[in-house]
């Protein structure tokens, strides 16, 4: 007797998700590069402007291009 695939278990879902999660990684990183190079004009937030942007950057590298396979 096989055991029905739960809807969560489907490869377009987990494709899905994936996609989004992408998506997600994007914008944010998008954002933080935006408010690290506004941060990064006044003097006196420089510091921080350079470390929320560079987070940034690798944020939205991440976002497209890493690959998280995940077997259970």
């Amino acid at each position: 007797m096989a055991l029905a695939v739960r809807w969560w278990e489907r490869s377009w879902v987990r494709m899905t998700e994936s996609a989004f999660g992408h998506l997600a990684a994007l914008i944010v990183g998008f954002a933080m590069m935006v408010l690290g190079l506004g941060l990064g004009v006044t003097m006196i937030m420089m510091p921080a402007g350079l470390v929320i942007g560079l987070l940034g950057v690798a944020i939205f590298i991440g976002g497209l291009f890493a690959r998280i396979n995940q077997r259970n």
